[in-house]
């Protein structure tokens, strides 16, 4: 069920607005037949969530066609025009550098790139952020960034940061295949952060673009001799605060 405004909405009178394999027409519908209720205070904010989860489903395939390497923090890489690489491993954006400008080179040229799941995560909330805000905006909201998965994120962004259970799973929402029996020699497949694409598909860093059998046989590989437990998707997600997202003028 959908509220906005205080009122019960008719999906009918806007659902048409979307063409039948468009993903925001599949997100209105699950919400309406949902047992749980989204409210919303306005029609703007409804929109507007409806719009960034598109723009992080783009973003993610996006990244899935560049070539931005997947590595461990140890190993990874930036474009030092933009970004100065941490002892730890992150990003940090550097003086006199535009933000929108430097979130956009992570595409332009991806190549320079190299990074664990997690932190290609956070990329790709910037980068749909960055589709839906002017310009102006962004570099407002995010005039320094850092990026190194969860632990320098910044304020406005940092829901994403943390998973748990949901009474329903969205496109663009962030999942996350455990793997328990990893082996100790690659701790870096101990899971697979992904962005949820709809219909059964999955992005992750690392990995591309798959169903959950697909990201559950990958990730198997990477397990400890005899292992006797596979790895599998988590029934939790994480999703950015759409509501103060929206209200940001």
């Amino acid at each position: 069920m959908i509220i906005i405004s205080g009122n019960v909405v008719n999906v009918n009178t806007f659902i048409q607005d979307y063409n039948p394999n468009d993903i925001e027409k599949y997100i209105i519908a699950k919400m309406d037949l949902s047992k749980s209720t989204y409210e919303y205070g306005s029609l703007t904010q409804f929109k507007f969530e409806l719009n960034l989860r598109y723009s992080i489903v783009i973003a993610a395939k996006n990244m899935n066609k560049g070539y931005m390497e997947f590595r461990t923090f140890r190993k990874s890489m930036c474009n030092p025009n933009y970004w100065r690489r941490t002892n730890e491993g992150g990003f940090i954006l550097k003086k006199g550098v535009t933000p929108s400008d430097a979130i956009k080179d992570i595409s332009i040229n991806s190549a320079k790139y190299g990074t664990e799941c997690a932190t290609a995560m956070i990329i790709i909330y910037y980068q749909a952020l960055l589709n839906i805000y002017a310009p102006s905006l962004f570099n407002k909201l995010f005039p320094t960034i850092q990026l190194m998965n969860w632990h320098y994120i910044d304020t406005l962004l940092e829901d994403v940061g943390y998973i748990k259970k949901r009474s329903d799973y969205f496109p663009g929402d962030r999942r996350y295949f455990y793997n328990p029996d990893v082996d100790p020699v690659e701790p870096e497949w101990q899971g697979e952060n992904v962005i949820d694409l709809s219909n059964g598909l999955y992005f992750g860093h690392g990995i591309g673009i798959g169903d959950a059998d697909e990201m559950i046989s990958e990730l198997n590989k990477f397990r400890i001799k005899d292992a006797t437990t596979s790895a599998y998707l988590l029934d939790s997600a994480a999703r950015p605060d759409f509501k103060t997202l929206a209200d940001i003028k």
